[in-house]
């Protein structure tokens, strides 16, 4: 389960840009043809952030579609996996979406004096 792996950094690097403020909420984005499930990762989030400044953070996270572009035709097209078929009939295609991972957004808690 590398999502372990990858939940620890994700706190690791929240924590950082955070500088001891309090985080309130954390947005990530896993495209869906990055072998990343988010569902593992929320189970991670909840065990990794225990004891951080993450501790009653809450975690969102936004799927993005796999996204194909043809290199014969330039036709775009969605991807349910790495490997597809445009329709004009080519095989040349780079996957232009889908597989990312980006922690988009932190909120932090604000203290007022």
């Amino acid at each position: 389960m590398h999502e372990l792996g990858i939940t620890q950094n994700i706190v690791a690097i929240v924590a950082e840009h955070a500088q001891q403020a309090k985080v309130k909420r954390v947005v990530l984005e896993i495209g869906q043809l990055s072998a990343i499930m988010p569902d593992a990762i929320r189970f991670c989030f909840d065990i990794c952030s225990q004891g951080t400044v993450l501790a009653a953070a809450k975690l969102e996270i936004r799927e993005i579609p796999g996204l194909g572009k043809c290199r014969v035709c330039g036709g775009e097209f969605n991807l349910d996996i790495h490997f597809g078929v445009c329709q004009c009939g080519s095989r040349e295609i780079d996957v232009i979406a889908g597989e990312e991972l980006k922690i988009k957004e932190i909120e932090v808690e604000e203290i007022c004096v």
